[in-house]
């Protein structure tokens, strides 16, 4: 018989109120290790108050959030530095500035010393112009192709 492990997400009687607005109500799921999970419904049904509260951005009015064995209400610190999530939907770092998304990035990957940290960053990168700058509105670097000499 295959050994099983614990399931890497374990979401049990989550609720989310804003008011008399119920944006989660009572959902319960285990995702399993090694697997890909798609949270799927229309506008408004809950998919991001669900993915914040998972990435403990956001606290459930009631229920329990559990990944990777450590309770997300408790002590999401340890496991946050695990994590990631990226979605084209989420503009706030475009619209901070960069010092503000070293330090919120730093704190979710568990940084210690953040303000050294981000100091000994902006020298080493020379990136002290940048800092108060919005994210957004940097320009992207393009880097010409190298071309190879002709023979």
């Amino acid at each position: 018989m295959p050994i099983r492990s614990s399931p890497a997400i374990v979401v049990r009687s989550l609720s989310k109120r804003y008011g008399s607005v119920r944006a989660l109500d009572d959902i319960s799921f285990d995702v399993a290790e090694g697997t890909t999970t798609a949270l799927l419904g229309g506008n408004g049904a809950g998919k991001t108050t669900t993915l914040a509260i998972l990435l403990g951005l956001l606290l459930p009015t009631t229920g329990s959030v559990t990944v990777l064995g450590e309770d997300m209400l408790r002590h999401r610190y340890r496991v946050l530095p695990r994590m990631n999530f990226s979605s084209p939907y989420f503009d706030l770092p475009k619209r901070l500035s960069v010092r503000e998304n070293l330090v919120i990035y730093a704190h979710f990957s568990g940084v210690s010393d953040v303000r050294g940290r981000i100091a000994e960053i902006v020298g080493d990168l020379e990136l002290e112009p940048f800092l108060n700058r919005p994210f957004g509105a940097l320009s992207p670097v393009r880097r010409r192709a190298s071309r190879s000499p002709r023979p």
